[in-house]
């Protein structure tokens, strides 16, 4: 998990570019969704943080978005993840 605080936005892009953040996340809400997701580029710069890959989000303790990740939340939900 990577702060985007402490991330500078070159370093980000280049990350993102190699492959090494796959996914966002909203610490507050403890919430993981796509780079695209429009929730997720809604959210304040201080509440934002990224991931490698979905295990890495959930090990964190984060739950699908329920917007951009519809059918993994749906497995949440239902207990099922």
């Amino acid at each position: 998990m990577v702060k985007h605080t402490k991330i500078s936005d070159s370093d980000l892009r280049i990350k993102i570019k190699k492959g090494e953040i796959c996914f966002g996340g909203n610490q507050k809400l403890k919430i993981y969704g796509t780079l695209k997701c429009s929730s997720g580029k809604r959210m304040k710069k201080e509440n934002r943080v990224f991931f490698l890959s979905e295990n890495d989000a959930k090990q964190n303790g984060f739950r699908p978005c329920g917007h951009c990740m519809k059918s993994e939340y749906q497995k949440w939900k239902n207990g099922l993840i």
